[in-house]
């Protein structure tokens, strides 16, 4: 790999290549995957002695944004099943590359489920006997969940957990909120308002339990994808039953236990499945919770997936409410439309998802499943089963591992967007097909997140202040900066 190192005798006067703090750290995925996470470096140079005028980056720290949580995956109750088939060291050694922050790429945020999801071994809540004396976590929790959780824990310390719910015990639910009829189903269904303060308990209750076994949660969303009935485990929500759910029963349940885990709406599509006709009138969903200020005071923010509309949604509820946050939760890889291609979705993930939505106000980005195997499972009945996880493992050797375009996007911000960074201003000269998002770290040190669309290799310089780099990014390219913080060469 060629770079731009501007080694001449005044540069090097300027700046002696002995002090690690004059190199910038990179790191460079390419979309044909001849290179994954590739570290190389450049040499930090005065700006006046930049000679290139095109496709420069100029990084303005004295503004600030939002703050990033941080980015990972899901750990499901298939992908803790899936790694807890691997022999102990080999899965140690991935969860370290996973996790670690020094030694790895330092995954900083989790998504786990509470109770069952789609990608579980059975559909179960923590209550299912009727009572919510009954609470207790799941069997299949205690024994895959847990484990991996802890392995991942002793890690990184430091990690973020965000629990979300795909249903809400069957005995709490009805057919609709007219009838009120017993609904006894995993998919579909709505919650019975006189269950309200049970539920309410159930996550008081989830909480505590989880902070015995030695987890803090950071944060919980609601309900899972609230507007579509159709999971293998599912409850219909809309904006309206958030709102009462939150201002009559969790609010003040979480503010009587004096629980701090933050509570995040909505948690689904950028365009509120408006493709359905029962949700004609669920759009901008999180905006019409925060109008009732008795609601609103409880909320942290809300959560989006990218599986309808676009990322511009986020920026629009920003604009509308800039007091509260805004997470991406789940977005998968998989075998619908034209397939999977590794380059094709690194190329889209990273501008959308990830640059994208950071660039609209996200402060946290999390895919769908850390792993699955090579049949995509195990899986639910009715749930998806093309889905792909972020790394697939061999189900003959649970040894062979793939890993796909969404593992790498976690690492290239995971690796330099450290949790506490603010994103930054910056400006860019860089022609089209050139996507990026800058940030400061809580070392003070200076990240960017690029990817490089175009076919063809781009030479892009970075400059802050007096201090400037060049590097020249491969086409059709991820690529990720650090520099300042005394990165190796």
């Amino acid at each position: 790999m060629k770079k731009l190192l501007l080694t001449s005798i005044c540069c090097l006067t300027l700046l002696s290549c002995s002090r690690k703090e004059n190199y910038a750290e990179l790191y460079i995925t390419t979309a044909d995957k001849t290179m994954t996470m590739q570290k190389d470096s450049a040499i930090l140079i005065s700006k006046s002695d930049i000679k290139t005028t095109e496709n420069v980056i100029t990084l303005f720290p004295g503004e600030k944004y939002q703050e990033m949580d941080g980015f990972g995956a899901a750990i499901t109750g298939s992908s803790s099943y899936n790694l807890l088939k691997m022999a102990p060291e080999n899965r140690t050694a991935i969860l370290k590359e996973t996790f670690d922050p020094k030694d790895g790429y330092g995954y900083s945020y989790i998504r786990i489920s509470i109770g069952a999801s789609d990608f579980s071994l059975d559909e179960y809540t923590y209550c299912d006997k009727p009572g919510i004396e009954n609470f207790a976590l799941h069997e299949y929790d205690k024994r895959d969940l847990l484990p991996i959780l802890k392995e991942i824990k002793a890690i990184n310390p430091d990690v973020k957990i965000m629990g979300s719910p795909w249903s809400c015990p069957k005995w709490m639910k009805v057919d609709n909120l007219k009838n009120l009829k017993p609904f006894d189903s995993w998919t579909s269904g709505q919650l019975n308002p006189k269950y309200y303060q049970d539920y309410a308990a159930y996550f008081v209750k989830y909480i505590q339990a989880m902070e015995a076994e030695g987890f803090h949660i950071d944060a919980v969303t609601i309900q899972n994808e609230p507007l579509n009935r159709g999971n293998s485990m599912s409850l219909y929500m809309t904006w309206q039953e958030q709102r009462d759910f939150v201002k009559e029963a969790l609010g003040p349940a979480f503010e009587k236990a004096g629980i701090k885990t933050k509570i995040v709406v909505y948690d689904h599509n950028y365009n509120y499945d408006d493709n359905k006709p029962e949700n004609h009138d669920q759009g901008q969903y999180p905006l019409k919770i925060y109008e009732d200020a008795d609601a609103a005071k409880y909320i942290d923010g809300a959560a989006y997936h990218a599986y309808g509309g676009d990322k511009s949604e986020l920026l629009a509820i920003h604009n509308a409410r800039p007091d509260k946050n805004l997470y991406f939760t789940e977005m998968s890889i998989g075998l619908w439309g034209e397939g999977y291609s590794f380059g094709r979705d690194l190329m889209w993930n990273m501008k959308e998802v990830c640059i994208g939505t950071i660039n609209n106000y996200n402060k946290a980005v999390i895919m769908w499943n850390y792993m699955l195997d090579d049949k995509h499972g195990p899986d639910r009945p009715g749930g998806c089963d093309i889905c792909l996880g972020c790394i697939t493992i061999d189900s003959e050797d649970y040894i062979t591992m793939d890993k796909n375009s969404h593992y790498y996007t976690m690492a290239h911000l995971s690796k330099v967007v450290k949790p506490g960074s603010h994103r930054i201003k910056s400006e860019s000269s860089a022609t089209g097909g050139i996507y990026h998002s800058a940030f400061q770290n809580p070392d003070k040190s200076l990240s960017v997140v690029l990817v490089n669309e175009t076919s063809a290799q781009t030479p892009i310089t970075i400059q802050e202040g007096e201090v400037a780099f060049t590097y020249n990014v491969p086409a059709k390219s991820v690529i990720s900066f650090i520099f300042g913080d005394d990165p190796e060469p």
